[in-house]
């Protein structure tokens, strides 16, 4: 018997994106899985379109459901983690989709790699309409080296000063959820500090595959041209590195301390205070010449 995967969805006003994602799931040829989805206070029709959906596939598969009062993201998915009994969780994203078979190979590297709590992989990008706009959210959106991530230095490294992560895209053990932190439920935008706290442990894994679909639209919490949505964003960013230098040794701790330079210096100059902005990407390069960030 394979490990039970559990695939978490919070949904919120995605009314004609959570069919789609419901679907793939269903589609997907892992056979020992589960759904367990949460419409959080959603004002659109989403929580009827997952209503509809279970009355017409809820005897396929598994699915835990509730809908209840907005609590935000990262509450609703530390109550779905709660919900959930697979071994294994497959956070996912109502706007967002699966590529069949992604579940299958990052179960694979986690049964095969004991030493590591998730394991994240590669995805497609697709528009509001489903088009595919690139084949690699970590290569073409985000403009990472991949080949950084396959090394046990490199992915630390890539973690704290080149992420690039997109969509639906981790395996996480429960165990270390139920047993470690959680989710912050004061974030906005959580994954960053996420894995921060398994990259300190060397604990996170990559396979070069795509096992999802990150879907780009306006609605997007991370992409927005709203100079104090940005701001806010940066804010929290900053705080989240500062809160885990400590948890780094030796070069790993410098690359986080200057990452926090360089978020401020953005912070600075979306503020239009060019001094500040100056002197912190001083502190920046400094940081960065001195650990010469070679992983």
């Amino acid at each position: 018997m394979v490990p039970l995967v559990s695939y978490i969805v919070p949904a919120y006003n995605h009314d004609q994106y959570v069919k789609c994602c419901l679907d793939s799931i269903l589609a997907d040829i892992y056979d020992n899985k589960e759904i367990v989805i949460i419409d959080d206070g959603s004002s659109d029709n989403t929580a009827k379109v997952i209503e509809q959906w279970i009355a017409a596939h809820g005897n396929s598969i598994k699915v835990l459901y509730r809908s209840r009062a907005n609590k935000g993201v990262t509450a609703t998915i530390n109550e779905l983690t709660n919900m959930a009994t697979g071994e294994f969780l497959r956070l996912g994203a109502s706007d967002d989709y699966f590529l069949s078979g992604g579940s299958e190979k990052l179960v694979n590297y986690l049964l095969g790699s004991p030493d590591k709590v998730a394991v994240i992989g590669d995805s497609i990008v697709v528009d509001e309409n489903g088009k595919v706009v690139h084949n690699s959210g970590m290569t073409d959106l985000h403009r990472a080296d991949k080949q950084k991530y396959l090394s046990e230095n490199g992915i630390i490294a890539s973690v704290i000063s080149d992420w690039a992560v997109a969509g639906p895209v981790p395996l996480v053990r429960k165990a270390y959820v139920t047993t470690g932190e959680g989710w912050d439920e004061g974030l906005r935008i959580d994954d960053w500090d996420f894995f921060l706290r398994i990259a300190a442990h060397g604990a996170l894994g990559f396979i070069d595959e795509p096992v999802c679909a990150y879907r780009v639209h306006s609605s997007n919490t991370c992409r927005t041209s709203d100079v104090l949505s940005r701001i806010k964003n940066l804010q929290e960013s900053r705080r989240v590195a500062q809160k885990h230098v400590k948890k780094f040794k030796g070069v790993y701790r410098r690359m986080l301390q200057a990452q926090c330079f360089l978020i401020g210096a953005k912070i600075a100059f979306l503020k239009r205070r060019w001094l500040t902005a100056c002197f912190y990407m001083t502190a920046y390069m400094v940081l960065t010449a001195v650990g010469k960030f070679k992983a």
